[in-house]
């Protein structure tokens, strides 16, 4: 994951894109989300299913990694 994903404040204010290009984890994911397929990603973002698999576990690990807590009611 680590090898795609990049995080620099020059590109997207340092949010999290896939190297070498300038799509942002969260297109990728949105459009997971949405509904695309892989095949779909790859064609409209440059992208390949290798790198839509590291936006995947990035996001998971995210995720695994939060606290998270319960909202008075």
């Amino acid at each position: 994951m680590r090898d795609r994903i990049q995080m620099d404040p020059k590109v997207h204010h340092g949010k999290p894109v896939i190297r070498g290009t300038r799509v942002p984890v969260a297109r990728i994911l949105g459009g997971l989300a949405g509904g695309m397929t892989f095949g779909e990603i790859e064609e409209e973002y440059g992208v390949t299913a290798e790198d839509i698999r590291a936006a995947l576990e990035f996001a998971n690990r995210l995720v695994a990694e939060e606290q998270f807590h319960t909202l008075p009611r």
